[in-house]
């Protein structure tokens, strides 16, 4: 499968993965930015895509950078989308968070969609758990 990319930005960097195998692609900013401990911040790449129809872009965090408490938040990019790609990442850190041209920010991991048919029901057919959530299998 290809994806096509619009590079917009001269220090945008083409997505990329780092090691064979990967299910990620690196997704890298494109500008210099500082996100403060319990702020929110977009992060640009500079690049617009198309995903292929049939397809999404799920954009996840990095280890790296979530080990410092910078979490990405949103993810989702649709096949008919072609604005710019931007990276949501807030900082549950205590230190700032400093951004780069070139950094890894994120990465992208492009998955299958299957559309279905949402169909209105009076009930749903009854299972072992039942309308247990939030810890109701217990803690360990």
């Amino acid at each position: 499968m290809k994806v096509l990319i619009k590079r917009f930005s001269p220090e945008a960097r083409i997505p990329a993965y780092s090691h064979t195998g990967d299910a990620g692609l690196d997704l890298f900013s494109c500008v210099h930015m500082t996100i403060n401990p319990g702020e929110t911040g977009v992060v640009p790449t500079g690049l617009q895509m198309a995903i292929p129809p049939g397809y999404v872009g799920l954009i996840w965090d990095k280890s790296g950078i979530a080990l410092r408490g910078v979490h990405r938040l949103a993810g989702v990019v649709d096949s008919g989308y072609r604005g710019e790609v931007r990276v949501v990442l807030t900082n549950l850190g205590k230190e700032p968070f400093e951004i780069n041209p070139g950094m890894k920010i994120a990465q992208m991991l492009i998955q299958p969609v299957q559309s279905v048919e949402i169909v209105e029901v009076d009930s749903l057919d009854p299972t072992s758990r039942g309308e247990g959530g939030f810890g109701s299998t217990g803690l360990y």
